[in-house]
């Protein structure tokens, strides 16, 4: 077997849609949507390509590899691998895995693996290279701790400890003090596998929602949470500042006030952990350089400040105006892909049964290139399209959807409609792109109404 014939598997239809789904799930649908189906979906199509992947560099040892990829998935999903994640975690960079037995059912794919690599399947002539490369970045990106949550207005938990945690496990990420029986922890940056639809001030007061439980789970020794509607004054003292709190229960709820010295620094008020007022932020010698204006936690306004004077102003979209900017730019797509039906239409009425003469081989030709000018037309549609999910991966994982999709339809295109003339092309690549665009915007808007 020739060193082409064994890298075959890796451009196989089922392993590159296995490998996109994989990828377009752990860094997309799993942070949105955050459920037990987009859980199962990593595991079933990792069980997939795993072995397939390193069967190709191990054929002789292809048994050895099922086996162990087996063996190691049920240790991975027990009890027992939490040593070894709290170990790698604390020492090299965090990992997250959920105990969930009813995982176990995604073993199911090791023998559709062995199967497909004994059966002859459609393969795209790719470059083995970039698959490997692309594979094993999925591999390492998919326990990689996700998304970085910072908080750009000061943010305390307050829960019940006897006991001051160890300080240096949690430095950069809070700052912990201590008062008789009594934990405040100061979040500055959370490490969340819930990423954001939108990075906005609603996906941040998803995550304050959540935080109480959070900071304890990451406290080891900690003894409970507050009492709900209890009230705590209390104040931080840094030889930078000192913040005066108001707890109810353990979120900051009540006027913040940060001074230094005699001079305020920050004041504002929060109603259960999210901001809700117009705060105020000032520089060491007292001149004011920023208001913002938050409602329910979200900002809705920046004003800028020098010498006194007013010098900017910026309205900022809540999650609900984005809903609605996503409904009208849906009408809009979903216009003009009627648009160029209407177009294809036409033509075809206007010149049948006359059909554009093309040569077998450009066809074949055209049904292999026309889908990257679609992902190209894609790509330039969406620079119009206001908060627009995308980033160098999610661009790579477009491109292969839409090479997957898109081929086989343009092949009914071409030789069973029947192009009848040449700007057809331009109107079936736009058709399929505008399409495209309108289920991933689609897709947003079910994530971006799901927390709302």
């Amino acid at each position: 077997m020739g060193l082409s014939d064994r890298f075959k598997p890796l451009t196989t239809l089922p392993f590159l849609i296995c490998l996109t789904l994989l990828m377009f799930n752990d860094f997309y649908l799993k942070g949105v949507f955050h459920n037990a189906l987009t859980g199962k979906l990593s595991d079933f199509c990792g069980l997939f390509i795993f072995p397939i992947f390193w069967s190709v560099f191990l054929p002789k040892r292809r048994i050895h590899v099922f086996f162990l990829t087996g063996l190691f998935f049920i240790f991975w999903k027990s009890e027992y691998s939490s040593s070894f994640i709290e170990f790698f975690s604390r020492y090299c960079f965090p990992i997250q895995r959920v105990v969930d037995p009813t995982d176990l059912i995604a073993l199911i794919m090791l023998p559709l693996a062995w199967y497909s690599l004994k059966v002859r399947t459609l393969h795209l002539n790719l470059n083995p290279s970039f698959i490997v490369v692309l594979a094993f970045f999925a591999f390492c990106a998919s326990s990689s701790p996700g998304y970085h949550q910072a908080f750009e207005q000061p943010q305390y938990v307050l829960i019940k400890s006897h006991v001051l945690p160890d300080s240096n496990y949690y430095d950069g990420d809070f700052a912990v003090y201590h008062f008789d029986s009594l934990l405040v922890v100061e979040v500055k940056q959370l490490i969340t596998r819930r990423r954001p639809v939108k990075k906005d001030d609603y996906h941040k007061n998803i995550i304050v929602n959540e935080l109480e439980e959070t900071v304890r789970n990451e406290m080891q020794g900690t003894e409970g949470l507050m009492a709900p509607g209890k009230i705590t004054y209390l104040s931080i003292k840094t030889p930078h500042y000192e913040d005066a709190l108001r707890f109810k229960g353990g979120l900051l709820d009540g006027k913040f006030i940060r001074k230094k010295g005699n001079l305020t620094l920050i004041e504002g008020v929060y109603k259960n952990g999210v901001e809700d007022s117009i705060w105020t932020f000032r520089d060491g010698s007292s001149a004011l350089i920023t208001k913002k204006t938050f409602v329910k936690g979200e900002t809705t306004q920046i004003q800028k400040f020098e010498a006194g004077r007013l010098v900017f102003s910026d309205p900022i979209a809540t999650r609900a105006d984005t809903i609605t900017r996503k409904y009208v730019q849906l009408v809009v797509l979903m216009l003009l892909v009627i648009l160029m039906v209407v177009l294809i239409v036409k033509n075809y009425r206007r010149t049948y049964p006359e059909i554009l003469p093309v040569k077998t081989v450009w066809k074949w030709v055209l049904c292999f290139t026309l889908p990257i000018a679609v992902w190209l037309s894609h790509l330039g549609i969406s620079l119009f399209i206001t908060d627009h999910f995308s980033g160098p991966l999610v661009v790579i994982i477009n491109f292969f959807m839409i090479y997957i999709s898109t081929s086989p339809l343009l092949v009914v295109a071409i030789f069973m409609i029947k192009w009848r003339r040449k700007i057809d092309v331009l109107w079936y690549c736009l058709l399929f792109a505008l399409v495209y665009t309108f289920i991933v915007e689609c897709i947003m808007l079910v994530a971006l109404s799901s927390t709302v």
